[in-house]
């Protein structure tokens, strides 16, 4: 295997495989000074000025000029990225074509989607009866340990002292938790008193199959822990005639979402999950990226591959719409890659983004959502939202992704409450966190990309059909709802 790889033939770098120390020769060049793994060797003499491409696109701006062999990073590279830049549209991109009859086994609900798994949702209206939902819980899996790992209280510190579209927002991604297909019974609990009342909750849930739903209000019972148990006695003995069926590809609704990244990203992880990307959507099922902030200079790319011109305008309005929530809050936009990134290799957002986005593989964009919207169509969709890990993936969840496929350069333990495949970009994460890393990216260079895409997928089907992946295994499950307006 190569040491160093030049990703397009255009680049103006070679990406580092491995560490690697002054004077050292990689690819017939003498290094002029140490190179992380994942960082970036320039190519050849380089002027001040010089617009850097990686990936083929520009991914920054040099600060400085650079030698043949020297290590460019954030001491010689800044961003070349505009507050609005000119957007065009060009219809001419083309989808792969695919057919598949891989299946899995699933649950199919009433409205015609599928769950990866058949758990209780616990959806409290409000913060203040936290306490309440963790000890239903509790008390609810000590009477089933069975259910250890499929009882999920969405647990969350909003609700009430809320306005306008925060209050909105609130609402719809809890009501979009609440109906996602994996949830085979669903407990809303209010307390009586807040801004987000049962009253106006409960018609938004109007996914849910009402057999499968039971609510009540905290202050209109004498032991809330205790009715609360007798209405999840009811619903398990209606999920619990529920049995998994075979289902293809289209019925699977998947969530992309990267974190701790770093320069081996765009090279392994998320390409390899655009090829698992490129298969499922291509067959029907539903494929979500998010965190919008890195989509900022890779934005032109996804709009190329618009469905139409309705959707690229979408897309327009959703990189817009979120450098103006920024503007707002007197924060640049630009404030990303985080510390670990850079760590890892990432210097510019556009580096960042341009590996993040391949994640989505090579689908068209079929339509663009705002939180807490649902998925609705086949192929790919863009969901508004941050980068923030437990939030993007909060989205995605809320839009009805049944199974979340998470890459990461410096590993985290994180959950979503839907089953969390993390997927690593080297082998040195992959074998010292393997109770974090459910599959080793990095192996798509030792057994080709293909091979690895294959056993990828074959890991999904295995995990969409009731296998555990790691975070579920610790029953690790959080969820984080977007915020943007004043509290009260």
């Amino acid at each position: 295997m190569n040491e160093a790889i030049k990703i397009n033939e255009r680049d103006d770098v070679l990406i580092a495989l491995r560490p690697f120390k002054k004077g050292e020769v990689v690819e017939g060049i003498t290094l002029l000074s140490d190179i992380p793994q994942g960082h970036k060797i320039a190519l050849r003499d380089l002027p001040e000025g010089h617009k850097l491409l990686k990936y083929g696109n520009v991914i920054g701006i040099l600060s400085a000029p650079v030698k043949k062999g020297e290590w460019i990073h954030s001491h010689n590279l800044k961003t070349s990225l505009e507050e609005r830049p000119t957007y065009h549209y060009s219809k001419g991109f083309v989808a792969p074509a695919v057919t598949s009859s891989l299946t899995w086994k699933g649950f199919l609900r009433s409205d015609g989607r599928a769950g990866v798994r058949n758990d209780i949702y616990i959806v409290p209206t409000v913060g203040c009866i936290n306490g309440a939902v963790e000890n239903i819980k509790i008390a609810f899996i000590a009477q089933h340990p069975e259910m250890a790992h499929r009882v999920m209280a969405l647990s969350h510190p909003y609700g009430c002292s809320q306005l306008g579209d925060d209050l909105s927002n609130t609402r719809r991604l809890l009501a979009g938790l609440a109906s996602n297909p994996n949830a085979g019974g669903v407990l809303v609990i209010g307390l009586g008193c807040e801004n987000n009342r049962l009253a106006q909750f409960l018609p938004l849930l109007g996914r849910l199959d009402p057999k499968r739903l039971r609510s009540y209000n905290a202050q209109e019972v004498s032991d809330d822990v205790v009715y609360g148990l007798t209405q999840l006695e009811e619903l398990y003995s209606i999920m619990k005639k529920d049995v998994r069926l075979n289902l293809p590809l289209s019925k699977l609704s998947i969530g992309l979402k990267c974190g701790g990244s770093d320069g081996l990203s765009g090279l392994t992880a998320n390409p390899l999950v655009g090829l698992v990307s490129d298969l499922i959507g291509g067959a029907g099922g539903q494929v979500a990226l998010t965190e919008v902030p890195e989509m900022f200079g890779a934005e032109q790319a996804l709009m190329d591959r618009a469905r139409d011109e309705k959707t690229y305008r979408k897309v327009i309005s959703l990189i817009n719409d979120f450098k103006d929530y920024y503007a707002a809050n007197h924060q640049p936009c630009y404030e990303n890659p985080s510390p670990g990134n850079k760590d890892g290799g990432i210097t510019t957002l556009e580096e960042k983004s341009s590996g993040c986005v391949l994640k989505g593989g090579h689908l068209e964009v079929e339509d663009v959502l705002k939180v807490g919207e649902p998925l609705t169509r086949g192929g790919l969709s863009l969901i508004d939202g941050p980068g923030n890990d437990i939030v993007a993936s909060t989205n995605v969840a809320a839009a009805g992704a049944s199974i979340l496929i998470f890459t990461t350069g410096r590993g985290t333990p994180f959950g979503s409450i839907i089953p969390t495949i993390k997927v690593a970009t080297n082998h040195t994460l992959a074998s010292s966190k393997p109770s974090w890393i459910d599959y080793d990216g990095e192996k798509a260079f030792d057994i080709g990309f293909p091979a690895a895409r294959d056993e990828l997928l074959a890991l999904i089907i295995r995990v969409a059909s009731g296998e555990e992946c790691q975070a579920e295994k610790h029953g690790i499950a959080s969820i984080a709802l977007f915020k943007s307006g004043v509290t009260l």
